[in-house]
């Protein structure tokens, strides 16, 4: 029989979710995605110093610039790895800031088009509070596709489809760690992991409203999680699990599927503002996970520019 990984590729698109081109080369996943904490990670290994010179130069002294073209140069190679999307993220730190997280997609995307990579392989990847939202509806108009992370609510989900974001990452993982704390549990049995919940009821809801936005579940622990979600729209996971999924001949059962959802009774939700606002605040989950999501990966981005900036120099005319 196939591996359980080859299986969940009849229904499931598979994403690599690393930073190590090297990873990425060995899986052969449709699309990959990236974080601060990949970049980060895989910036202090060896075999990419190359990539971490090359926007130091490209910076010439300027620290912002260096670290868009550092995130970029790792898109570009795993570009020509993958044959689908890349997803790059604009830093954590403009997170509540709409204007400043446009002008920072736009400026990734003209990098990717200084290399030659179409704005079409491009995902700008964005922190899903409401500003960043706002900001990703704004890019989707001028055909700059989004994924919007740190999804951990219905009330997020809602909004990005209604925004037309091109994909959403609900975090699977952080929710199940939040609600084991939240419990006093070890864990879940799989169809329990409220993680698992929380994506199959945004799954639902997309399809049975119609919805195009793409749901890609993400940040799993465990590949039990995975298999739950058999039929989601993509899941992206580290080399690891893909790694276990590849080397299991257990057979696969689809779990979600977009027909079964039209006869589901689901209650239909205009999030405006005010009602993002009130179902978060109702949600202490969201909330916590969320804010902290925000803030690791903007630590992750100032230690990244720890290393970046005693090697910048002073700028050079041009």
């Amino acid at each position: 029989m196939a591996s359980q990984l080859e299986q969940l590729k009849n229904f499931t698109t598979i994403v690599a979710d690393t930073g190590d081109v090297k990873a990425i080369a060995e899986i052969s996943p449709q699309d990959a995605t990236t974080n601060p904490s990949l970049i980060l990670k895989a910036a202090t290994m060896p075999q990419y110093k190359h990539l971490v010179r090359d926007a130091i130069e490209y910076g010439n002294g300027d620290l912002s610039v260096a670290m868009d073209k550092l995130a970029v140069n790792f898109g570009i190679e795993i570009t020509k790895l993958v044959p689908g999307y890349v997803s790059t993220e604009v830093d954590a730190r403009l997170s509540f800031d709409t204007e400043a997280t446009i002008k920072k997609g736009r400026a990734i995307i003209e990098l990717y088009k200084q290399a030659g990579i179409s704005k079409s392989r491009i995902l700008i990847k964005v922190a899903a509070t409401w500003e960043g939202i706002k900001a990703a509806e704004v890019l989707e108009k001028e055909g700059i596709t989004c994924n919007l992370t740190l999804i951990f609510s219905k009330a997020q989900a809602i909004a990005c489809a209604d925004a037309g974001c091109t994909l959403i990452s609900p975090f699977v993982g952080r929710i199940m760690d939040w609600h084991k704390k939240a419990d006093g549990v070890a864990g879940y049995l799989p169809h329990e992991d409220p993680g698992v919940i929380s994506v199959t009821e945004i799954y639902n809801y997309y399809k049975k409203f119609g919805h195009n936005t793409i749901v890609m579940g993400a940040s799993f622990r465990n590949k039990d999680e995975i298999l739950e979600l058999a039929g989601c729209d993509r899941l992206t996971m580290a080399p690891g699990l893909l790694a276990e999924l590849s080397s299991s001949h257990a057979t696969v059962t689809r779990k979600l599927k977009a027909s079964n959802a039209s006869n589901m009774n689901i209650d239909e939700i205009d999030v405006k503002h005010g009602t993002f606002l009130w179902m978060m605040s109702q949600d202490p989950m969201a909330t916590d996970k969320l804010a902290e999501g925000i803030r690791n990966f903007a630590a992750d981005i100032v230690k990244l520019e720890n290393i970046i900036k005693p090697q910048l120099g002073k700028p050079k005319v041009r």
